[in-house]
């Protein structure tokens, strides 16, 4: 009796994930993007299609994204409905046997739906987007500068975890230790979704390291995280309103750094946004990067002047201090806080080491 009791306990849960399951299928519209899944199947497979590269790359794009989003509903729909089948069995026959397996696949159903309830949160204009993620010290010299350095470590190893790919498209070393500032690119699906949150200014405090006495420290930097926007933008980038710096690279790359000014810097001069690039030995391809930067930081301010984000970004890029911090690494505590969400961790060295996801899912869930 109480091997049934549990068996129709357990039918109750999976009934209770077959409707969270309909119930994504409405708001992540399954059926019509499985319809437009189906027409890129038919356009694919067409002669005509074939010859056309740009469009058969498109396509193939269009396709894998669909697919992501739409295939762990359809595969939770055909385990539920085996599930059910399976318990209906098992109380039928009076085998109980398997019920430990039901148990197990109802579990790592209910993961999965989680999961795809969380994606929906991605539901930002540009969230599917590649991103740049721009590092900046504040004043503090070489500690801020350290700092900076440990952020970039941070977030590459994040990344990392996620499965993005990574590029360091500018990185100025310190003097002595850290970084000047720095610039990296994120590819990857929803790449923008999971970095956009982390925009703002972290505060470490810990004892110095560059201090003989080990007096306590308070660093701060600034990351600011936009998207890789591909299609051409309406807004026009007068020549007139960008000021061009070139100079020596201070990067990897044998004699040809000491030689040549191949790095490039931008200045948005009516905005006073910065763009920079040294990733590659030619001058004119780090001006294209630099500039195509600098086309996704103003299409990224203009799509936010309703939400005041000119106003946040002049503060962000005039004043990296105590007012403007998101979250504060406290070392000698061992404590990392959000300021924004609550969340803390006790594990600094953990989320050090890139693991954000605590953090970054907190911000999502309260719209940050």
């Amino acid at each position: 009796m109480e091997k049934y009791y549990e068996t129709y306990e357990n039918e109750k849960k999976i009934k209770s994930l077959k409707k969270k399951n309909e119930n994504l299928k409405k708001t992540t519209h399954y059926y019509k993007k499985s319809k437009i899944l189906n027409e890129i199947r038919k356009t694919l497979c067409k002669k005509d299609t074939w010859k056309k590269t740009d469009i058969i790359r498109k396509l193939k794009k269009h396709k894998k994204q669909i697919k992501q989003e739409i295939s762990p509903i359809k595969k939770n729909c055909r385990k539920i409905k085996y599930l059910l089948e399976l318990v209906d069995l098992s109380i039928k026959l009076k085998n109980y046997e398997i019920l430990q397996d039901i148990k197990h696949e109802t579990k790592k159903i209910k993961k999965s739906i989680k999961e795809t309830e969380f994606y929906k949160m991605f539901s930002g204009k540009n969230d599917k987007l590649n991103c740049y993620l721009d590092i900046q010290p504040g004043s503090g010299g070489v500690e801020s500068q350290d700092w900076a350095n440990m952020l970039l470590k941070m977030y590459l190893k994040w990344a990392n975890k996620k499965k993005f790919i990574t590029k360091i498209i500018s990185k100025y070393k310190g003097e002595i230790a850290g970084i000047k500032s720095a610039t990296i690119y994120i590819s990857g699906n929803f790449a923008l979704g999971w970095f956009r949150t982390e925009t703002g200014i972290h505060r470490l405090v810990r004892k110095s390291p560059f201090n003989s006495t080990g007096k306590r420290h308070t660093s701060f930097a600034s990351i600011y995280v936009y998207p890789d926007i591909k299609e051409k933008t309406k807004l026009k980038m007068l020549n007139s309103d960008i000021k061009i710096d070139v100079y020596r690279s201070s990067g990897a790359g044998g004699q040809h750094v000491n030689k040549t000014e191949s790095a490039v810097r931008i200045t948005h001069i009516p905005t006073n946004l910065v763009t920079q690039c040294q990733n590659y030995r030619s001058q004119h391809k780090n001006k294209e990067q630099a500039i195509k930067q600098m086309e996704s930081k103003l299409y990224n301010l203009e799509i936010k002047k309703n939400k005041n984000a000119k106003k946040d970004l002049e503060n962000l890029k005039s004043k990296i201090t105590w007012s403007k911090q998101i979250r504060s690494y406290i070392l000698d505590l061992s404590i990392v806080k959000d300021t924004r969400t609550g969340v803390e961790s006790n594990n600094i060295q953990h989320v050090l080491e890139g693991n954000l996801d605590t953090f970054v899912k907190a911000s999502l869930k309260l719209g940050v």
